[in-house]
């Protein structure tokens, strides 16, 4: 087994695919710092009733820290301290989580419509103890209205288009919708184009995070809402088409 370099917070016992890769273990550690070991205790979380409750594929969990929980929790590089952040279709708890772990100064709120993912989130932010975290169970339609933050935050969720749709009415005027993408995020985007402008939006860009901390880097596009609310104007209804290749579900 390859040993942490000196200096690198402990791992809770117990068997952590983390453990025997020294690049994840050193890049988990510069991301979480002195909270690695209750990410450890979230990933553990993953792998088990994560797994038992189909939130998590079976597969997934050799590969929970590299593909998952890091890739999502380095996009913290990209949100201001001490604000408070939505989560749309939460699911397993990514990104909201890692990135609630890694930066104990911002609040996390989790949205999750389904009551069986819903509660699960609930178990694991209380075995968890973050008291950043709250879990709502609702769509993110549901929470227009309730909710108006700086920054809201989605992973395969849906297309760039009615992504935006669904969460830009969360957003304040000049905040950040960072939808988490994979390698042809730039693409989606150009495509997307025109629906984002009939949102009203004040500009959209891709980004990238991790680099050198996560193989592949985790590309964002970043989707900064118009006014007022960063709700739509008058033309703001996107078309309901769907890609065979970027299926997704209501948050």
């Amino acid at each position: 087994m390859t040993r942490p370099r000196p200096g690198t917070p402990p791992l809770p016992a117990g068997p952590d695919p983390l453990e025997d890769d020294e690049a994840a273990h050193h890049a988990a550690s510069a991301v979480f710092g002195p909270r690695l070991g209750l990410a450890a205790r979230y990933v553990a979380f993953l792998a088990g009733t994560g797994v038992a409750h189909g939130l998590i594929g079976p597969r997934e969990a050799p590969r929970l820290w590299t593909r998952h929980v890091l890739n999502c929790a380095v996009v913290q590089a990209g949100i201001d301290a001490d604000v408070e952040i939505a989560d749309v279709g939460s699911g397993a708890g990514l990104p909201g989580i890692p990135l609630a772990v890694a930066r104990p100064d911002i609040r996390v709120h989790l949205l999750e419509p389904l009551l069986r993912r819903a509660s699960w989130l609930s178990s694991a932010v209380s075995d968890l103890g973050l008291d950043n975290v709250v879990v709502h169970r609702g769509r993110a339609q549901d929470l227009a209205g309730e909710l108006l933050l700086p920054v809201v935050t989605a992973r395969a969720v849906a297309r760039l288009g009615v992504l935006a749709q669904w969460c830009l009415p969360l957003v304040q005027p000049g905040g950040s919708l960072l939808a988490l993408k994979g390698s042809t995020a730039a693409t989606e985007l150009e495509r997307e184009r025109a629906d984002l402008a009939r949102l009203g939006v004040r500009s959209a860009s891709v980004e990238t995070y991790g680099l050198g901390l996560v193989t592949p880097a985790t590309t964002v596009v970043r989707v900064v809402a118009g006014g007022p609310a960063g709700r739509p104007g008058k033309t703001g209804v996107v078309s309901r088409r769907r890609p065979p290749q970027a299926r997704g579900r209501t948050p």
